[in-house]
């Protein structure tokens, strides 16, 4: 997978790559924007380490999880049935009980609700076990994945893929909580599977909808990463902020056409001062231009530039130092540069998605590096 999504080379077929990116920088990725990555780090696992180990570790994680529920029994849900009973239970259904004459043969069309492990979350996560099962390295963890999924069925789980609405990560009551780390692991593992089975694709050979999901995984671990480092350093981490335009007057109609102003990431420190806007893009930081060899994306340095300079108020002092940073993927090539525009300063910055992980992760602290202020977050918290 190339980064520039316009102007791209196919790229030889080579395994544990994506076009020129490494898979397992892929899984650092989906790792950073995932709920798991949160409980990691508290844990002071130091996954980024060794991110080939990903998959394995996730494994393990989902195995312990599925074993304690397993003991303590599978949670339970209710599904709908309808049946042809001797006894009423239920709701009758009037219409199939006379057009069948159940009556004569001793029996009723009911419908009910039935208490059963067979569950969307628990079919999930039967899914997730045997997906891993065929990702893991090591040969026991690989045959614990399928025990584990066998035992599921056995107690009346079936081998059926969800829809992923109907198991949430956010969608957990109190009775059954203990499932949500659980579900969390298993969707990590399903996204874990994504790159293996594109492995030495272009991303000019991907469907739309793809370039799109790798689209928006940058963008949230890019902002999963930022999550985890910076908030016990007291920074406030806001993904996806809609901005507000400084109206003074409107005609009548403005509201139906004008657009709106959504940000990617917008990183808060109160005790540093200071405040970043973060816009990720997948693709080139720069194009070939009519006067230039080369030249940024005019549209995106425009648009960088509206975000900072309409939320410019004297009511909220750190709007008015915010600092723009335009935030690119790249393989093999660096670029970081800045300017001032009208007292905001703006960095044009890349994260070389093809080194390794701690070289990731120093890029991606010191694209906030802020003068004047002790680096304390270049260490791992």
């Amino acid at each position: 997978m190339h980064t520039n999504s316009n102007e791209m080379k196919a790229q030889p077929r080579s395994i544990g790559y994506v076009g020129q990116i490494p898979v397992r920088n892929l899984w650092l990725l989906m790792l950073y924007a995932s709920d798991l990555f949160r409980e990691l780090h508290t844990a002071k696992i130091a996954v980024e380490d060794n991110p080939d180990q990903i998959p394995d570790l996730v494994a393990e994680i989902l195995c312990r999880r599925v074993e304690r529920r397993i003991q303590r029994n599978l949670s339970y849900g209710y599904r709908s049935h309808e049946a042809e009973i001797s006894r009423v239970r239920g709701r009758i259904d009037l219409l199939k009980t006379e057009s069948h004459r159940l009556m004569d043969h001793g029996k009723v069309a009911c419908r009910f609700n039935e208490l059963t492990v067979d569950t969307p979350r628990n079919r999930y996560v039967l899914m997730a076990l045997e997906k891993l099962g065929g990702l893991v390295a090591r040969r026991g963890l690989k045959h614990r994945c399928f025990s584990l999924a066998q035992g599921m069925k056995r107690l009346g789980v079936v081998e059926q893929l969800p829809n992923r609405g109907e198991v949430t990560v956010n969608q957990f009551g109190r009775h059954d909580a203990t499932d949500q780390s659980m579900v969390a692991a298993a969707h990590l593992a399903f996204n874990l599977a994504l790159p293996t089975e594109a492995v030495g694709s272009s991303l000019l050979s991907l469907p739309e909808r793809e370039v799109t999901w790798l689209r928006r995984l940058y963008e949230k671990g890019i902002a999963g990463f930022y999550d985890v480092a910076l908030t016990p350093l007291g920074w406030c981490i806001e993904r996806g902020k809609i901005l507000q335009w400084q109206i003074s007057h409107k005609s009548h109609g403005i509201e139906r056409i004008l657009p709106s102003m959504r940000t990617d990431i917008v990183l808060t420190s109160p005790r540093r001062d200071c405040r970043f806007v973060i816009d990720t893009k997948f693709n080139t930081l720069t194009i070939q231009g009519w006067h230039k060899e080369e030249t940024i994306r005019s549209g995106y340095l425009y648009q960088i530039y509206a975000y900072l300079k309409s939320q410019d108020c004297k009511s909220d002092p750190l709007s008015q130092n915010a600092t723009g940073l335009l935030l690119h993927p790249s393989v093999g090539e660096m670029i970081s540069e800045e300017v001032v525009i009208q007292d905001h300063e703006i960095r044009f910055k890349t994260v070389d998605l093809s080194a390794n992980a701690s070289e990731i992760r120093s890029q991606l602290l010191e694209a906030i590096e802020i003068k004047g202020h002790q680096k304390e977050y270049r260490s791992k918290p």
